[in-house]
C-alpha cells in the first residue's frame, strides 16, 4: 500500500512536470544568472589587479540589487543597520542629514532643524559632490551616511552643488543629534508646532507640547503645524501626529502587491485640540510621513494646507533584518499608500490649499520645475499608479518680492492669517506690501492697454 502510494505520488507529479516546465523557466534563468553572479566573483578574485574583499563585494552587489528597485530600496549593511535604529529612537552623532539616492547622485532630502548641516545654510536638493576631499562619485547611500557620521567634537568637509549657483564647500562639526521631534511656543493668540521627524517618541512628545501650549494661554484660538523640510519617518507616528486632530475617519490606507493585501488606520475620538482651526505648512522638502499628515488633514477637511507642493514620496519601506540583524537588513518597498480619499501622492505630492513660496529665491525655483527636487525626478521612481502628473513649472500664487525681509517667515505669517479667518480662504486679507501675486502682473498691463 505504502508502494502504490508513493507510486501515485509519483505519476501526479510527472504528469504535472510538462505544464510546470513554462513556470520553472525564469526559475531556472534566476538559478542560471546567480550561477554567473558566482563565476564573475571568482574571476574577480583570481585576476584583479590588487586582491579583493570578497565580503565588500558582495555588499556592493546586494546594495546595486536594491537600488535598482527604486531610490527607497536599499540594503543596509550591520552598522548602517544599527545607525538607522539609533535614528529612529531618537539620537545619534552626525551632522544632521536625511539623504537618499537619485541615479549617481546622492542628494539631501532635508536638513534637520538646528543641526550642523542646517546651521550652515544646506538645503533640500543640494547635492554631496566630495567629503574631505574625496568625490562621492560611486558610493551608495551607506557609504556617503558612515562618512558623515562620527565622534561628537570631530570635523568633516563637505562639499554641496546647488543648482545656478558655485560649489558650497563647508567645515561641519559633528555632534550629538538629540532630535526633539517636536517643539512649540505661543504666536500670539496662536500656538506654533514644529514637528521635525517622525520617531517613536513624535506622538508623545506631541500631545505634550499641545497641552503646555493650552496651559500657557487657556484661551487659544488655533494651531500651525509646521512639516516643512520634514522627511519624514515611522508610519505610526504619523498616523499618532494626525490622530491628534481627528475625531474619526480614515488616515492612511497602504495596499501591497496583491489588491487584497489592504491595510487602513483610522482615527480614535478625542480631538486634542477641542476642533480648534488648524493650518498645516508644507514645502518641497516635507516627504513620506509629513505626506500622510498632510493627506490626511486635507481630505478629512480639518486643516487649510499652505506652503508648498510637497516631495512626492507615496511609499512604504519595511526593514526586513537579515539573520536577526547578524547580516545587517534590508529596507524594500512593500506598498504604496493612499490619502482617505485614495488619492495615491506617488510622485505628485500634496498640493497646498494656499500655494505661498518663502522667498523670491524659491519662487524662482518652482517657475523652473525642472530644479525642484522631487520625488517625480527619479529615473526610477515607482510610478504613481493613477496616472496623474506632478504639476510643472508656473509662478507661485504668492512669494514676497526681492526686497522683503529676509528674518521673516512670509509663510508662517500667511498661515496665521488664515487662523485668524478661520480657514475661510475667501476672507483672508490682502498679501502686505511687496509681494507678488500670480497674474496680478499681467492684469495690471491688461488696464493699461485698455485705458
Amino acid at each position: 500500500m505504502r508502494k502504490l502510494l508513493l507510486v501515485g505520488c509519483a505519476a501526479l507529479i510527472l504528469g504535472g512536470s510538462a505544464a510546470a516546465v513554462a513556470s520553472q523557466t525564469p526559475r531556472n534563468e534566476t538559478f542560471r544568472m546567480l550561477e554567473l553572479f558566482g563565476d564573475v566573483l571568482g574571476i574577480v578574485e583570481q585576476v584583479y589587479v590588487v586582491p579583493v574583499d570578497n565580503k565588500k563585494l558582495i555588499e556592493a552587489a546586494l546594495s546595486g540589487m536594491m537600488t535598482a528597485l527604486d531610490p527607497h530600496s536599499n540594503y543596509l549593511a550591520p552598522k548602517a543597520y544599527g545607525d538607522l535604529r539609533e535614528r529612529t529612537e531618537g539620537q545619534y552623532s552626525g551632522v544632521g542629514l536625511t539623504i537618499s539616492a537619485d541615479g549617481a547622485l546622492i542628494k539631501v532630502v532635508s536638513p534637520m532643524d538646528e543641526s550642523p548641516a542646517a546651521r550652515a545654510g544646506v538645503r533640500a536638493g543640494d547635492v554631496i559632490s566630495a567629503i574631505g576631499g574625496q568625490s562621492t562619485a560611486g558610493m551608495t547611500v551607506s557609504d556617503v551616511s558612515e562618512k558623515l557620521r562620527g565622534a561628537a567634537g570631530t570635523s568633516v568637509k563637505v562639499t554641496f552643488l546647488r543648482d545656478g549657483e558655485d560649489p558650497l564647500e563647508v567645515e561641519l562639526t559633528r555632534e550629538v543629534i538629540k532630535v526633539d521631534s517636536v517643539t512649540g511656543r505661543l504666536e500670539g493668540d496662536y500656538g506654533y508646532l514644529r514637528v521635525s521627524t517622525f520617531n517613536e517618541n513624535t506622538g508623545r512628545e506631541l500631545t505634550e507640547t499641545i497641552e503646555r501650549l493650552k496651559r500657557e494661554k487657556p484661551g487659544i484660538k488655533g494651531f500651525v503645524l509646521d512639516l516643512r523640510n520634514n522627511g519624514g519617518g515611522l508610519l505610526n507616528a504619523a498616523v499618532a501626529v494626525s490622530d491628534a486632530f481627528l475625531e474619526r475617519g480614515e488616515i492612511v490606507s497602504q495596499r501591497g502587491r496583491k489588491p487584497e493585501n489592504i491595510e487602513r488606520w483610522s482615527a480614535k475620538p478625542g480631538d486634542l485640540t477641542g476642533g480648534l482651526p488648524l493650518v498645516v505648512l508644507i514645502n518641497y522638502g516635507s516627504a513620506s510621513a509629513s505626506e500622510i499628515v498632510a493627506g490626511a488633514l486635507k481630505d478629512q477637511e480639518r486643516a487649510t494646507i499652505v506652503g508648498l507642493t510637497s516631495f512626492g514620496k507615496g511609499s512604504v519601506q519595511t526593514v526586513i533584518p537579515l539573520r536577526g540583524g547578524q547580516d545587517g537588513a534590508i529596507s524594500i518597498t512593500t506598498a504604496r499608500y493612499y490619502t482617505p480619499s485614495g488619492r495615491s501622492i506617488q510622485k505628485i505630492g500634496i498640493e497646498p490649499d494656499l500655494e505661498v513660496a518663502r522667498s523670491a529665491a524659491e519662487a524662482r525655483v518652482i517657475a523652473r520645475s525642472s530644479f525642484v527636487y522631487s520625488e517625480a525626478a527619479y529615473a526610477t521612481a515607482l510610478d504613481s499608479s493613477i496616472g496623474a502628473e506632478r504639476r510643472g513649472p508656473h509662478q507661485a500664487h504668492e512669494a514676497p518680492g526681492e526686497d522683503f525681509d529676509k528674518d521673516v517667515d512670509y509663510q508662517l505669517q500667511r498661515a496665521l492669517d488664515v487662523l485668524k479667518v478661520g480657514g475661510d480662504l475667501s476672507r483672508l486679507p490682502a498679501p502686505p506690501q511687496g509681494i507678488v501675486i500670480a497674474g496680478a502682473e499681467s492684469e495690471a498691463k491688461a488696464e493699461e492697454t485698455t485705458d
